[in-house]
Protein backbone atom coordinates (compact mmCIF):
# COMPACT_ATOMS: atom_id res chain seq x y z
CA UNK A 1 0.00 0.00 0.00
CA UNK A 2 1.44 3.40 -1.11
CA UNK A 3 2.25 6.89 0.40
CA UNK A 4 -0.98 8.01 -1.05
CA UNK A 5 -3.71 5.02 -0.36
CA UNK A 6 -2.36 5.82 3.01
CA UNK A 7 -2.49 9.42 3.88
CA UNK A 8 -6.23 9.02 1.85
CA UNK A 9 -7.57 5.79 4.48
CA UNK A 10 -6.33 8.85 7.28
CA UNK A 11 -8.08 11.40 6.14
CA UNK A 12 -11.31 9.57 5.72
CA UNK A 13 -10.44 8.01 9.43
CA UNK A 14 -10.44 12.05 10.30
CA UNK A 15 -13.58 12.88 8.16
CA UNK A 16 -15.48 10.09 10.30
CA UNK A 17 -13.71 10.53 13.90
CA UNK A 18 -15.21 14.27 13.36
CA UNK A 19 -18.63 12.92 12.04
CA UNK A 20 -19.00 10.97 15.60
CA UNK A 21 -17.47 14.45 17.93
CA UNK A 22 -20.60 16.68 16.02
CA UNK A 23 -23.11 13.74 16.37
CA UNK A 24 -22.15 12.94 20.22
CA UNK A 25 -21.75 16.79 21.45
CA UNK A 26 -22.66 19.32 18.50
CA UNK A 27 -19.57 21.83 19.10
CA UNK A 28 -19.54 24.93 16.80
CA UNK A 29 -15.85 24.49 16.27
CA UNK A 30 -16.61 20.47 14.91
CA UNK A 31 -19.64 22.50 12.80
CA UNK A 32 -16.55 24.56 11.71
CA UNK A 33 -14.41 21.79 10.69
CA UNK A 34 -17.10 20.37 8.83
CA UNK A 35 -17.94 23.60 6.77
CA UNK A 36 -14.36 23.66 5.65
CA UNK A 37 -13.76 19.92 4.84
CA UNK A 38 -17.28 20.07 2.64
CA UNK A 39 -17.24 23.84 1.05
CA UNK A 40 -15.51 22.67 -2.41
CA UNK A 41 -19.42 21.07 -2.72
CA UNK A 42 -20.55 24.67 -2.49
CA UNK A 43 -18.12 25.54 -4.89
CA UNK A 44 -18.74 23.00 -7.53
CA UNK A 45 -22.67 23.45 -7.76
CA UNK A 46 -22.68 27.24 -7.43
CA UNK A 47 -19.88 26.88 -10.65
CA UNK A 48 -22.70 25.00 -12.23
CA UNK A 49 -25.33 26.80 -12.09
CA UNK A 50 -23.59 29.94 -12.21
CA UNK A 51 -23.76 29.21 -15.92
CA UNK A 52 -26.72 31.36 -18.31
CA UNK A 53 -27.71 33.39 -14.93
CA UNK A 54 -27.98 36.83 -14.85
CA UNK A 55 -24.67 39.08 -15.04
CA UNK A 56 -26.64 40.68 -11.90
CA UNK A 57 -26.14 37.82 -9.58
CA UNK A 58 -22.60 37.29 -8.29
CA UNK A 59 -20.88 33.98 -8.22
CA UNK A 60 -20.33 35.20 -4.88
CA UNK A 61 -23.84 35.48 -3.91
CA UNK A 62 -24.59 32.00 -5.27
CA UNK A 63 -21.52 30.69 -3.30
CA UNK A 64 -23.06 32.31 -0.38
CA UNK A 65 -26.44 30.73 -0.87
CA UNK A 66 -25.05 27.32 -1.01
CA UNK A 67 -23.02 27.92 2.75
CA UNK A 68 -25.89 28.27 3.73
CA UNK A 69 -27.86 24.91 2.20
CA UNK A 70 -24.27 23.49 3.35
CA UNK A 71 -24.81 24.19 7.32
CA UNK A 72 -28.52 23.25 7.22
CA UNK A 73 -27.42 19.89 5.14
CA UNK A 74 -24.65 19.60 8.23
CA UNK A 75 -27.45 20.23 10.88
CA UNK A 76 -29.59 17.99 9.26
CA UNK A 77 -27.81 15.01 8.50
CA UNK A 78 -27.45 11.61 10.13
CA UNK A 79 -24.16 9.95 9.64
CA UNK A 80 -26.33 6.59 11.26
CA UNK A 81 -28.69 6.18 8.28
CA UNK A 82 -29.44 7.69 4.59
CA UNK A 83 -27.18 8.45 2.10
CA UNK A 84 -23.50 9.52 1.72
CA UNK A 85 -23.12 13.38 3.35
CA UNK A 86 -21.44 14.32 -0.59
CA UNK A 87 -24.92 12.92 -2.14
CA UNK A 88 -27.51 14.44 0.64
CA UNK A 89 -25.34 17.89 0.64
CA UNK A 90 -25.30 18.45 -3.12
CA UNK A 91 -29.10 18.21 -3.39
CA UNK A 92 -29.99 20.66 -0.30
CA UNK A 93 -26.84 23.50 -1.58
CA UNK A 94 -28.54 23.41 -4.82
CA UNK A 95 -31.91 23.31 -3.60
CA UNK A 96 -30.97 26.63 -1.44
CA UNK A 97 -29.34 28.02 -4.21
CA UNK A 98 -32.08 27.68 -6.52
CA UNK A 99 -34.80 28.81 -3.83
CA UNK A 100 -32.86 31.61 -2.87
CA UNK A 101 -32.51 32.84 -7.38
CA UNK A 102 -35.91 32.60 -7.04
CA UNK A 103 -36.51 34.84 -4.51
CA UNK A 104 -34.93 37.76 -5.25
CA UNK A 105 -36.67 36.94 -9.03
CA UNK A 106 -33.32 37.11 -11.32
CA UNK A 107 -35.41 36.09 -14.36
CA UNK A 108 -37.26 38.61 -16.39
CA UNK A 109 -40.42 38.40 -17.25
CA UNK A 110 -39.36 38.49 -21.24
CA UNK A 111 -37.40 35.98 -20.59
CA UNK A 112 -39.84 33.80 -19.19
CA UNK A 113 -41.85 34.58 -22.11
CA UNK A 114 -39.16 33.88 -24.41
CA UNK A 115 -38.65 29.97 -22.92
CA UNK A 116 -42.60 29.27 -23.00
CA UNK A 117 -41.89 30.58 -26.85
CA UNK A 118 -39.31 28.12 -27.44
CA UNK A 119 -40.75 25.38 -25.76
CA UNK A 120 -44.02 25.58 -27.64
CA UNK A 121 -42.35 26.02 -31.00
CA UNK A 122 -40.41 22.76 -29.83
CA UNK A 123 -43.61 20.98 -29.23
CA UNK A 124 -45.24 22.25 -32.29
CA UNK A 125 -42.37 21.30 -34.87
CA UNK A 126 -42.14 17.98 -32.76
CA UNK A 127 -45.41 16.56 -33.68
CA UNK A 128 -44.49 17.52 -36.97
CA UNK A 129 -41.48 16.39 -38.21
CA UNK A 130 -41.09 13.44 -35.54
CA UNK A 131 -38.07 14.35 -34.45
CA UNK A 132 -36.04 17.59 -32.38
CA UNK A 133 -35.75 20.39 -34.87
CA UNK A 134 -32.27 22.25 -36.03
CA UNK A 135 -31.85 25.29 -34.89
CA UNK A 136 -32.41 26.85 -38.44
CA UNK A 137 -35.94 24.73 -38.06
CA UNK A 138 -36.84 26.52 -34.57
CA UNK A 139 -35.82 30.08 -35.85
CA UNK A 140 -37.79 30.08 -39.13
CA UNK A 141 -40.70 29.01 -36.87
CA UNK A 142 -40.80 31.36 -34.71
CA UNK A 143 -40.13 33.67 -37.30
CA UNK A 144 -36.75 34.82 -36.30
CA UNK A 145 -32.96 34.64 -37.48
CA UNK A 146 -30.53 31.93 -36.05
CA UNK A 147 -28.65 34.64 -33.98
CA UNK A 148 -31.75 36.07 -32.58
CA UNK A 149 -32.22 32.17 -31.38
CA UNK A 150 -28.83 32.01 -29.63
CA UNK A 151 -29.28 35.23 -27.99
CA UNK A 152 -32.29 33.89 -26.49
CA UNK A 153 -31.18 30.74 -25.52
CA UNK A 154 -28.37 32.12 -23.98
CA UNK A 155 -30.88 34.19 -21.79
CA UNK A 156 -32.76 31.21 -20.97
CA UNK A 157 -30.20 29.23 -19.64
CA UNK A 158 -31.47 28.84 -16.43
CA UNK A 159 -35.56 29.59 -16.21
CA UNK A 160 -35.31 25.04 -16.47
CA UNK A 161 -35.13 25.69 -12.87
CA UNK A 162 -38.34 24.98 -11.66
CA UNK A 163 -39.92 25.90 -8.28
CA UNK A 164 -41.23 22.67 -5.87
CA UNK A 165 -44.73 24.24 -5.55
CA UNK A 166 -44.90 24.81 -9.49
CA UNK A 167 -47.91 23.20 -10.83
CA UNK A 168 -48.10 21.24 -13.49
CA UNK A 169 -50.43 19.08 -15.84
CA UNK A 170 -50.94 15.56 -14.80
CA UNK A 171 -53.21 13.65 -17.04
CA UNK A 172 -56.67 12.74 -15.34
CA UNK A 173 -55.63 14.02 -11.80
CA UNK A 174 -55.24 17.56 -13.18
CA UNK A 175 -52.84 20.18 -11.36
CA UNK A 176 -50.56 18.65 -8.83
CA UNK A 177 -47.68 20.31 -7.19
CA UNK A 178 -43.84 18.89 -8.42
CA UNK A 179 -43.08 18.51 -4.34
CA UNK A 180 -46.16 15.79 -4.05
CA UNK A 181 -44.03 13.69 -6.95
CA UNK A 182 -40.63 13.66 -4.81
CA UNK A 183 -40.00 10.18 -3.53
CA UNK A 184 -39.89 9.38 0.13
CA UNK A 185 -36.83 6.63 0.61
CA UNK A 186 -38.98 5.49 4.07
CA UNK A 187 -42.36 4.73 2.74
CA UNK A 188 -43.47 1.85 0.59
CA UNK A 189 -45.02 3.29 -2.26
CA UNK A 190 -45.75 0.27 -5.49
CA UNK A 191 -47.74 2.98 -7.27
CA UNK A 192 -45.29 5.34 -6.84
CA UNK A 193 -42.63 3.15 -8.04
CA UNK A 194 -44.89 2.48 -11.38
CA UNK A 195 -44.99 5.95 -12.07
CA UNK A 196 -41.49 6.51 -11.69
CA UNK A 197 -40.51 3.77 -14.01
CA UNK A 198 -43.18 5.19 -16.39
CA UNK A 199 -41.72 8.35 -16.10
CA UNK A 200 -37.94 7.24 -16.70
CA UNK A 201 -38.98 5.11 -19.32
CA UNK A 202 -40.75 8.66 -20.94
CA UNK A 203 -37.20 10.26 -20.12
CA UNK A 204 -35.17 7.93 -21.94
CA UNK A 205 -37.16 7.90 -24.99
CA UNK A 206 -37.08 11.65 -24.92
CA UNK A 207 -33.84 11.78 -25.07
CA UNK A 208 -32.85 8.92 -27.24
CA UNK A 209 -35.08 11.36 -29.62
CA UNK A 210 -32.82 14.46 -29.25
CA UNK A 211 -30.08 15.11 -31.78
CA UNK A 212 -26.81 13.43 -31.13
CA UNK A 213 -25.15 16.66 -30.08
CA UNK A 214 -27.91 17.69 -27.90
CA UNK A 215 -27.91 14.31 -26.03
CA UNK A 216 -24.46 14.41 -25.72
CA UNK A 217 -24.39 17.55 -23.86
CA UNK A 218 -27.67 15.98 -21.42
CA UNK A 219 -25.21 13.03 -20.49
CA UNK A 220 -22.33 14.80 -19.87
CA UNK A 221 -23.85 17.09 -17.51
CA UNK A 222 -26.31 15.21 -15.78
CA UNK A 223 -24.75 12.05 -15.75
CA UNK A 224 -20.89 12.67 -16.02
CA UNK A 225 -21.22 15.80 -14.32
CA UNK A 226 -19.23 17.74 -16.47
CA UNK A 227 -19.26 21.29 -16.24
CA UNK A 228 -20.03 23.35 -20.14
CA UNK A 229 -16.30 24.17 -20.61
CA UNK A 230 -15.19 20.77 -20.00
CA UNK A 231 -17.85 19.65 -22.64
CA UNK A 232 -17.36 22.40 -25.03
CA UNK A 233 -13.89 21.12 -25.01
CA UNK A 234 -15.13 17.55 -25.94
CA UNK A 235 -17.54 19.07 -28.71
CA UNK A 236 -15.05 21.73 -29.96
CA UNK A 237 -17.66 24.49 -29.53
CA UNK A 238 -17.37 27.05 -27.13
CA UNK A 239 -18.86 27.40 -23.63
CA UNK A 240 -21.62 29.83 -24.21
CA UNK A 241 -23.00 27.44 -27.43
CA UNK A 242 -22.41 24.76 -25.03
CA UNK A 243 -25.01 26.91 -22.45
CA UNK A 244 -27.38 27.49 -25.64
CA UNK A 245 -27.46 23.40 -26.67
CA UNK A 246 -28.13 22.72 -22.97
CA UNK A 247 -31.41 24.82 -22.65
CA UNK A 248 -32.85 23.93 -26.50
CA UNK A 249 -32.33 20.29 -25.29
CA UNK A 250 -33.97 20.70 -21.61
CA UNK A 251 -36.47 22.62 -23.40
CA UNK A 252 -37.23 20.19 -25.93
CA UNK A 253 -37.55 17.14 -23.15
CA UNK A 254 -39.52 19.04 -21.09
CA UNK A 255 -42.11 19.74 -24.11
CA UNK A 256 -41.97 15.68 -24.91
CA UNK A 257 -42.29 14.91 -21.40
CA UNK A 258 -45.85 17.47 -21.41
CA UNK A 259 -46.56 16.06 -24.38
CA UNK A 260 -46.35 12.44 -23.04
CA UNK A 261 -48.86 13.48 -19.99
CA UNK A 262 -51.65 14.89 -21.85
Amino acid sequence: MNTRTHAHEDADAAVRALWQRWAADHAPADRERLILHYAPLVKYVAGRLSVGVSASVDLGDLISYGIIGLIDAIERFDPEQGPRFERYALRRIKGTIIDELRAVDWVPRTVRAHARAVQTALSDLEAQLNRTPTDEELAAHMRIDVTRLWDILGQVSLTSLIALDGLFVDGDEGHRALAETLHDPYAVDPHGRVERCELRAALAEAIHKLSERDRAVIVLYYVEGMTLAQIGDILRVTESRVSQMHTRAVLALRAKLLASMR
